[in-house]
């Protein structure tokens, strides 16, 4: 019995249930822009692609972590948060999720939001044997403080970051005083970022905390060094994120996973977008570059979504049908 007809039909079936979605109609959908670069972005993206390739009628309200979930909680909305970091409030997702009243959608940062101590790409060059903490701190002439001769510097975050506390304690877990280390903590984020455009500037080393997805590491080559322990979640609450703990341990960063959180009711209006949903993720340098290009350009939230569409389709295309894309194209036109 010849089987092809039966699979290239049961195929075309497929296809056309597939494409017929992607024309369905989609309903009205609201969408958190949260207050930090990439999840503003990729609201953008969103709404793009949203209204273009699926026909949502899409509405940008303001968000941030935990208002935007509660309020998605209690009266399911908005329909969606593109860039949800879920640490802050695993326990009672994990609840919502399971009564089926919110969705996790695509894991949108691929590697996660990573923290640690950063050097320049530049001593790395240079010094490839430096690749560690401890490695770094055996060099304080590499990493001389602007604020006092003689000594070496480990910058930190400014006093209203919850890694203030976080680096202070693992600069004590370390020894950095006892090797010739000061830390200083700049009073805003624009002065840590100036710290680092210095440091590029004059090509001398710099060594602190910063974090990623980020317009300044989109900006700068930098390398994240190894503390050499793993994360130890338990010395972490007690101790290493407890402001003044009075015995801080060696310890790492955790890395924080972002997904995109929608709610049920986001799934029954806008059900041929859920492919999209499920799919949708990029990775740090892909987000990197298109801060760096938003904050060089003063660009607006919207305008670095359009740019980021015209010019990575290579990424955003694997997230959508054809017919998707060529209804976003045309939309960019």
């Amino acid at each position: 019995m010849n089987r092809l007809p039966v699979y290239l039909g049961a195929l075309l079936a497929a296809i056309l249930i597939r494409v017929g979605a992607a024309e369905a109609a989609c309903g009205d959908i609201s969408i958190a822009e949260m207050n930090w670069g990439s999840a503003a972005v990729a609201a953008h993206i969103d709404e793009i692609i949203l209204e273009h390739g699926y026909d949502c009628e899409v509405t940008l309200v303001p968000g941030d972590t935990i208002p935007t979930f509660t309020s998605m909680l209690t009266k399911a909305q908005p329909d969606m948060a593109p860039e949800f970091w879920i640490n802050a409030v695993r326990a009672p997702l994990a609840k919502a999720i399971g009564e089926n009243r919110l969705l996790l959608g695509a894991e949108i940062l691929q590697e996660g939001a990573v923290e640690g101590w950063w050097v320049p790409a530049f001593i790395i060059e240079a010094h490839p044997e430096i690749r560690t903490v401890d490695d770094a701190l055996v060099r304080p002439d590499l990493f001389p403080s602007p604020r006092s001769p003689g000594r070496a510097a480990i910058q930190s975050c400014p006093d209203d970051w919850s890694c203030q506390a976080t680096t202070r304690n693992l600069f004590r877990a370390f020894g950095a005083a006892d090797k010739g280390f000061e830390l200083l903590e700049p009073a805003t984020a624009e002065a840590l970022d100036a710290s680092i455009a210095s440091a590029f500037e004059t090509k001398t080393g710099w060594l602190g905390y910063y974090w990623a997805p980020t317009a300044a590491l989109g900006k700068y080559p930098m390398a994240r060094l190894s503390f050499g322990v793993t994360h130890n979640q338990v010395e972490w609450e007690n101790c290493t994120a407890v402001p003044g703990c009075a015995s801080p341990q060696r310890n790492s960063y955790p890395t924080s996973q972002a997904f995109t959180l929608v709610t049920q009711e986001f799934t029954e209006k806008a059900a041929p977008a859920m492919d999209y949903i499920r799919t949708r993720q990029w990775s740090n340098a892909t987000i990197n570059g298109i801060l760096a290009w938003q904050e060089e350009n003063r660009a607006s939230n919207r305008k670095t979504a359009e740019h980021f569409l015209k010019t990575h389709e290579e990424v955003w295309s694997k997230w959508v049908l054809p017919l998707v894309q060529e209804r976003v194209r045309t939309a960019l036109q």
